[in-house]
């Protein structure tokens, strides 16, 4: 890399193209990666999210990305002030530019005392870094980095924190599932997804997962704004017989929410989910119902340790085995976290991918 320049905001639709069009070039020819959703980085923008290119010195093309913000939240979890960094992308020379970047722009807020992510924009909604099963492909809502982003990463300084592994898991027959009542008589239902009902069952399972995930150390509580714009156009995706909640005694005391695996779709229109390729998408989704994705799965912490996960889980196995799916990916899955980790090994599964999120003092 020739010369050094600063960041430069993007602060125009060109600049935000010239931000999209990185990973083209980065990833060129290299299906393992899966790129966001163009429609989800451009509404962040709008949103005022700030997003910065990094230029080659001589050349003036972009070599580097990063959004550079913040989050109340997060900084009250973490009882420190973070300068939040995610979809972060660059060439092998810009990589210590751009973190030197980061850090200058970090040290110029004045307010901050330590760098953590890559996030977009929480790590309880996507982000990380793979640091290894590298001949594996990513998946939707899923990282996939080539291994010099781990070495790039460290040898700056950065180190670990909320190390994971997602899975993959082969999906089979299984057992039939038998709910029946719990010892005290009270009723055990799954239920299933419904698109006609979606924006109410959305909302059931976010008090769900806001209650299940509190214990988590990285996690946030997601408004029902931040759904909303996270689930926008998951209907004409979803698979009902995927979404499930268990209810106990009319109670909702546990949920699993998996879509199709699309990233192949993703992949070949470069992240494009316009209104056009949704269309292409609806037309073919069938070709899309073999492999699968689970986004996220909870009990209630008063319900914990009763079974209900592994209730849920044989009515999922159950269900993908009928719809024809040969193959269950997980997004991370902490290693501080055995007890879900043990629900994909009794299901055959192995890790695929280890994560990470990275973080370093300011």
């Amino acid at each position: 890399m020739t010369g050094r320049r600063g960041l430069e905001r993007v602060v125009d639709r060109r600049g935000l193209r010239e931000f999209l069009a990185l990973t083209d070039r980065v990833y060129a020819d290299e299906p393992r990666f899966v790129p966001p959703s163009r429609q989800q980085v451009r509404r962040w923008w709008r949103e005022g999210v700030p997003m910065y290119l990094l230029r080659d010195g001589a050349t003036g093309a972009v070599v580097g990305r990063t959004t550079l913000h913040t989050d109340a939240a997060l900084d009250a979890r973490f009882g420190r002030r973070c300068q939040l960094f995610g979809l972060t992308e660059f060439t092998d020379p810009a990589a210590r530019p751009l973190f030197e970047a980061i850090v200058t722009a970090a040290h110029a807020a004045g307010d901050r005392d330590v760098l953590f992510g890559p996030v977009a924009l929480l790590p309880n909604q996507s982000g990380g870094v793979i640091t290894s099963g590298y001949a594996d492909r990513g998946f939707i809502d899923s990282a996939w980095n080539p291994p010099r982003y781990v070495t790039a990463y460290e040898s700056y300084g950065f180190r670990r924190r909320f190390e994971s592994d997602t899975w993959i898991c082969p999906v089979s027959a299984g057992e039939d599932v038998d709910l029946g009542t719990d010892p005290d008589g009270a009723e055990l239902v799954v239920h299933r997804g419904d698109v006609r009902r979606l924006a109410d069952q959305l909302d059931l399972l976010r008090e769900m997962l806001n209650a299940s995930f509190a214990q988590l150390g990285y996690y946030t509580e997601i408004s029902a704004a931040q759904l909303r714009r996270q689930t926008d156009g998951l209907a004409y995706l979803l698979d009902e017989s995927l979404l499930l909640y268990l209810t106990r005694a009319g109670r909702p005391v546990g949920f699993v929410l998996c879509v199709p695996d699309i990233s192949e779709f993703v992949v070949r229109v470069r992240g494009n989910l316009n209104l056009v390729n949704q269309l292409r998408l609806l037309a073919v989704r069938r070709r899309y119902r073999r492999e699968a994705v689970l986004i996220v799965k909870g009990v209630l912490p008063e319900c914990q340790g009763r079974g209900y996960q592994r209730l849920l889980s044989a009515a999922l196995r159950h269900n993908l085995h009928t719809g024809g799916y040969t193959t269950l990916r997980s997004t991370y899955v902490g290693r501080d976290n055995p007890a879900s980790a043990a629900q994909y090994r009794a299901l055959g599964g192995r890790p695929l991918h280890g994560y990470t999120f990275y973080e370093k003092a300011l």
